[in-house]
């Protein structure tokens, strides 16, 4: 029997710290939860050896066998549903993933289930065995694992999840899907584009000096010298260069915790695409801190989980400001209403929601309500798209017909 040193967050947030005495870190982090407490940490109080677990959903050994790689969500998502279905009939927890290994392709979810499994059989909880593979299974999803263990509704909480993934990735392909038009159809137009300024302006330029032209009008001049520019001065290889240029300098701003505020800031300004990218902030927030107090998840670790995978750093400041308030007293609504990243809708239906204690299901209710505002704003910005295109590429290539036929009235008379 050893002495185990755990720090613990309470049922309202609050961190606690204290000793108990267990044969084995996983009893002392059972004997910490059956006091009520979501441990965080547990230590070995001995000279010899150290026996420590930082964990998200439960304790994760600090040394390692193998950790599994990267797993897509949609075949996590397959696995979630799987497992749910599993549970839900009855079948012992081991004996599930066991199935699910044997029916995997070879891949990194196989390897992950695999150790998940094995760790399962050496006596750890789900939640602890999955928090050893971060890249296969996140803190979101080992903390919800974790909340559906500790209230006996495992089959449920896994559903949500399903749920949740499938939500999130069905918004993402919707997105991706109405951009790919216009991404094709630009890039093809700057294709012809720099084709028509390499290839065919400099025959004609040939043609205009052969026969004398003389002095060439302002607007053949500058299509002349954009053509040089193209042909001669490398200005084909910067116009392709440019969208990389852009791509390093946001990666590299986005190293820092400034930089990547600067930048999600500056995303969130860009006219309709701003919105759009803000909205989608707004459901992806909701959501997940929805999911995760349906879940159980205390408030504020369930605030800091959401923080960690808002995917915007000025949503991300915003919820820790959340954060702080509430631990220091606040309600929910409150610092969010004074961030000002939000509509004033959202804030009255949390708001409503924490009165009624019904939190949980209001964020959800935000989530759908801007999901479906999303998909509108999408729909409605690729229907923009579609004429600027058409105008732009009819602006451009009428200037360049019209440019190159202004000098031909005054070429023929010099040749008649």
């Amino acid at each position: 029997m050893a002495t185990y040193h755990y720090e613990a967050m309470n049922s309202v947030g609050q961190v606690v710290k204290g000793d108990v005495d267990a044969g084995s870190s996983e009893e002392a982090v059972s004997k910490v939860r059956g006091m009520g407490h979501f441990p965080t940490k547990i230590k070995e109080r001995s000279g010899r050896k150290t026996a420590s677990a930082t964990v998200a959903a439960g304790p994760a050994a600090t040394t390692r066998r193998r950790t599994a790689g990267k797993v897509s969500k949609k075949l996590l998502t397959q696995f979630s549903r799987q497992l749910s279905t599993l549970q839900d009939a009855g079948l012992p927890l081991l004996r599930s993933l066991r199935i699910l290994e044997e029916q995997q392709k070879p891949g990194s979810l196989r390897v992950a289930i695999r150790l998940v499994a094995e760790d399962v059989e050496g006596g750890a909880t789900l939640s602890e065995a999955m928090a050893k593979h971060p890249k296969a299974f996140d803190k979101l999803f080992t903390n919800m694992i974790a909340a559906g263990e500790a209230g006996g509704v495992l089959d449920v909480v896994l559903r949500r999840l399903a749920d949740f993934m499938e939500a999130s990735q069905k918004l993402k392909r919707r997105i991706i899907g109405a951009m790919v038009y216009p991404a094709v159809v630009i890039t093809a137009a700057i294709g012809i584009v720099m084709g028509i300024m390499i290839y065919i302006i400099p025959k004609f330029k040939d043609i205009f000096d052969q026969f004398g032209a003389g002095e060439l009008p302002v607007a053949t001049l500058m299509l002349m010298k954009t053509s040089d520019w193209f042909a001669e001065d490398w200005g084909w290889a910067y116009v392709l260069a440019f969208p990389l240029f852009i791509f390093i300098t946001f990666r590299l701003l986005r190293m820092s915790d400034g930089g990547r505020y600067f930048v999600d800031g500056l995303k969130l300004k860009i006219p309709v695409m701003g919105k759009i990218l803000a909205k989608t902030a707004v459901s992806r927030f909701t959501r997940t801190l929805g999911t995760l107090l349906t879940a159980g998840v205390p408030i504020l670790e369930a605030i800091n989980i959401t923080r960690e995978t808002s995917g915007n750093e000025v949503f991300a400041r915003a919820l820790l400001r959340v954060h702080d308030g509430i631990r220091e007293g606040d309600d929910f609504a409150a610092p969010l209403r004074q961030a000002k990243i939000v509509e004033p809708m959202v804030v009255n239906m949390i708001d409503v929601g924490e009165e009624t204690g019904d939190l949980d299901k209001m964020l959800s209710k935000v989530a759908d309500t801007y999901d479906e505002e999303v998909q509108t704003l999408v729909a409605a910005m690729v229907s923009l798209l579609e004429p600027v295109m058409v105008i732009t590429l009819g602006v451009i290539v009428g200037f360049i017909v019209v440019a190159i036929f202004m000098p031909l009235p005054k070429l023929i008379s010099s040749v008649k």
